[in-house]
């Protein structure tokens, strides 16, 4: 305790001031009450209705949804693990900050805990975070709330710091810091960031591999190897019960392989390779590392009363034309659509292309390789040959889509790489010539590409983009397209302008510094600090400002119910499916209020997912097609009774206009019903083929690998014979049967055999899958209870595990850094 200096320790808290002062300056909505609204977090609220109204009725996890695809597990949607302790302490980081702010500070927190490990002063440290934080990607993904994106980005760096403090030969140190940050990061539960951070890991330990090759100390890689293997052990131990029911629901879901064998070139082992790759970065488009604009920001960008188009507007005699400019599409880049660019700031790309030339050593060859990587990937189906090896050879990687994502990577490593370079500057170890000439190289390439790309970019670009067509066919007259598209090209020049002027004001301070012309370097480092947060604050602004804060008022009433939903509601039926023909599988609203046939989520279950594309798509066009005729109610019921997979799926309400009464659906075959004949077919192939042209109410498909199943049953429908739902919960249905001899039922429920087991009578039943998604099973004759329960072994075994692994972590941290105390006195 008497080496114990508090003084030591208040750079630190000025530096956890600042970075909540900014916070909160830039999220100042907040301290009036107000909150952010986020589409995905509305969504999500829409989705998890049913989930979190069991929690609060019950107390109890219930683990599957029926309000979304017809039913799936709940736990990629709202499952809360009590036995994680981790949980608690990812809020105490936050410093329990009110919510996007505790996000923002760990993007700050974490960056810089890793540029002190890295031996970066404190001051620069600062700078470092506040450039590594306002990554406009990081903002823009708070807007849209992919809030678990976020913070599994947060831990990223001090992840990566106590890698290396292993590495470098502090193995307690290290293990302490890798076991609690890597436990942190896989409870934020995005695997997708987490798998980015396992290739920034891997590279690493390449680097590392190579270094101690070369000083002949492969003792102490191994030995850190060992030791980074029980880190890993340790944090997933304490994740386990998430991660074991991911895996398990993987396996089913639409990241894993089909069975069907059509499209196979398409295919993967996870998702296919047209769907993973939609959200494709341009090559060209690359350059929004550098100029925010490059490609025209968002899909939906506001213009101001100076642009070009506001002026035509005005010229032609538009009504209302201050509205209309706020909301154009000035993207014309390669993707669908885009909420905002990857910028790094302009200060970063140049003091990454310094570092190139003025560090070093295999910490520039790991981030380099990984943000070359990082660019390669995100291209996707730009450069298609290299996405299709990773697709087919490297493990994981298929089960992820909106490959453009894999930028996180570059926008971890360009700025790491900036501050090692400005560590090197600052240095005196570094020559005044090797300074000044790597100031010359890295300032001639970045103000160069600003020139040739930026200023003179309407000799290489069109700025037409693929929906400028679409508008054209829609009616908008060629003179307003051609003025959207000159703005395009003006916001380019504007912000190539700002680059260039930020990256020559950075050029001339550290080249005054080099010379000694500066010699007072807390003001070079406030002088560039100002300049990083000037730039990425004003480019931030334009995706998450106070425009997208609204009351707690508002927030509370998002989910309206409509007249068409208090009508179904009224219904007191226990089950029954719903669907509204406005965008359905797309949709978070219907699922709020009914168990739908849509839903909104990235992952359902893949034999759902094929379903919608063979024949619910088509089902719903049919239905469509018939309203546009306008036809009289006996020609729409007509239509109603020929779409045989709606009907099976019990869907009895159909929205078409939520201020009118739904469309009731009397063809809808209802929770279980007993069955004339079987089909078997031979596989999955031929199993939803059969699907095209068959009546479920009296007959069954049935795979081959289920016909031991029902190979003896031979009785035919008992019309005397009844099945009955008589209560529901949504991991728990229970039915009344009676028959008279043995009868084959099909239940309108999503055929998962990982949690849902049946019981008659209270003694285990069999069942088996039919019509390539649902459950049937054969009843006994006489009278019955027939209940359904959902008991996954994975979240009953994993929360257990869970607990045990979360002790053992907080032993095994504490430990670890009682060791490195002892190892500290020992050496003094």
């Amino acid at each position: 305790m008497r080496n114990f200096n508090i003084k030591s320790f208040v750079p630190h808290i000025i530096a956890i001031v600042l970075f909540v002062v900014i916070t909160m300056v830039y999220l100042s909505p907040l301290l009036e009450g107000k909150q952010l609204k986020q589409g995905d977090i509305t969504n999500f609220q829409g989705v998890s209705k049913e989930i979190a109204d069991y929690r609060a009725a019950t107390g109890k996890e219930a683990l599957w949804t029926n309000r979304m695809f017809g039913g799936m597990p709940a736990y990629q949607i709202s499952v809360v693990y009590k036995t994680n302790l981790i949980n608690y302490i990812d809020r105490a980081i936050k410093l329990w900050l009110p919510h996007p702010a505790g996000l923002i500070f760990l993007y700050f927190l974490g960056f810089y805990i890793l540029l002190l490990v890295l031996g970066v002063d404190k001051r620069l440290g600062i700078v470092g975070a506040i450039a590594f934080a306002f990554s406009s990607y990081f903002f823009i993904i708070l807007d849209a709330g992919h809030n678990s994106k976020a913070n599994a980005i947060g831990y990223m760096a001090p992840v990566i710091a106590g890698i290396i403090l292993t590495f470098n030969g502090r193995y307690w140190l290290g293990a302490a810091v890798t076991t609690f940050f890597l436990a942190l990061e896989i409870n934020a539960n995005h695997l997708q960031i987490t798998y980015y951070l396992l290739l920034i890991i891997i590279i690493l330990g390449m680097a590392e591999l190579v270094s101690k090759f070369k000083e002949k100390e492969f003792k102490k890689f191994f030995r850190a190897i060992g030791i980074l293997v029980i880190c890993l052990f340790l944090a997933a131990g304490a994740n386990i019960a998430n991660l074991w029911s991911t895996y398990e629901y993987g396996k089913d879901s639409t990241r894993s392989k089909s069975e069907l064998t059509s499209d196979k070139a398409n295919k993967t082992t996870g998702l296919d390779r047209d769907y993973a790759t939609d959200w494709s970065y341009g090559k060209m488009e690359t350059f929004t590392l550098l100029i925010p604009n490059f490609m025209g920001g968002s899909s939906q960008q506001e213009l101001t009363k100076s642009s070009d188009t506001y002026k035509a507007l005005k010229e032609n005699g538009i009504q209302g034309s201050e509205k209309f400019i706020k909301s154009l599409p000035l993207y014309w880049g390669d993707q669908p659509f885009t909420s905002g660019p990857v910028y790094v700031g302009a200060i970063m790309v140049f003091l990454f292309i310094l570092g190139l030339f003025i560090v070093k050593g295999k910490y520039k060859w790991w981030l380099l390789s990984a943000t070359i990587l990082s660019v390669f990937l995100a291209w996707g189906k730009n450069m298609m040959w290299f996405s299709d090896f990773f697709f087919d050879y490297i493990p994981g990687y298929n089960k992820f889509r909106a490959v453009s994502m894999t930028l996180v990577i570059a926008e971890f490593c360009i700025p790491l790489l900036g501050l090692l370079a400005l560590k090197n500057i600052f240095s005196n170890d570094i020559s005044k010539e090797i300074k000044l000439r790597s100031l010359k190289f890295a300032g001639a390439i970045t103000l160069g590409l600003i020139v040739i790309f930026g200023f003179f970019s309407g000799a290489f670009f069109d700025f037409i983009s693929a929906g400028d067509q679409e508008m054209k066919t829609n009616g908008y007259p060629d003179w307003l397209i051609s003025s959207i598209q000159s703005d395009r090209h003006g916001i380019l020049l504007n912000d190539s302008f700002w680059s260039f002027i930020l990256i020559a004001l950075t050029v001339l301070g550290l080249w005054f510094f080099s010379i000694n012309k500066l010699k007072k370097i807390n003001i070079l480092i406030v002088f560039i600090g100002i300049l990083v947060l000037f730039d990425m604050w004003t480019v931030d602004k334009r995706y998450l400002n106070s425009d997208n804060f609204v009351s707690k008022n508002k927030m509370n009433v998002v989910f309206t119910e409509s007249k068409c939903d208090e009508i179904i509601l009224s219904d007191n039926s226990k089950d029954y499916r719903v669907l509204n023909l406005n965008n359905p599988f797309n949709d978070a609203y219907t699922s709020y209020y009914h168990n739908s046939i849509g839903g909104y989520h990235g992952a359902k279950l893949k034999r759902y997912q094929e379903l919608i594309e063979t024949r619910l798509y088509e089902e719903i066009l049919k239905i469509k097609n018939a309203f546009s005729a306008k036809p009289p109610d006996s020609a729409l019921y007509v239509t109603l009774k020929k779409l045989p997979v709606l009907n099976m799926l019990n869907t009895k309400y159909i929205i078409y206009n939520p201020e009118a009464p739904p469309l009731k659906n009397p063809n809808a075959l209802g929770n279980a019903w007993f069955i004339d004949n079987f089909r078997i077919v031979a596989n999955a192939d031929s199993e939803i083929v059969a699907l095209n042209n068959f009546n479920p109410a009296s007959t069954a498909i049935v795979d081959k690998r289920f016909e031991s199943k029902v190979s003896n049953y031979k009785n035919k429908k008992d019309s005397a014979s009844v099945i009955n739902l008589e209560s529901y919960q949504p991991n728990n249905l229970v039915y009344k049967s009676k028959t008279t001899k043995d009868q084959l039922a099909v239940f309108s429920e999503i055929y998962y055999n990982k949690g849902w087991n049946v019981y008659i009578d209270g003694k285990p039943g069999e069942y088996f899958r039919t019509n390539y998604i649902l459950r049937a099973m054969i009843i006994p004759a006489g009278e019955h209870k027939i209940e359904w329960k959902f008991e996954p072994v994975v979240y009953y075994t994993g929360i257990k595990a869970s607990l045990a692994f979360n002790l053992l972590l907080i032993i095994a941290v504490l430990g670890f850094l009682v060791l490195e105390i002892k190892g500290k006195k020992q050496k003094t």
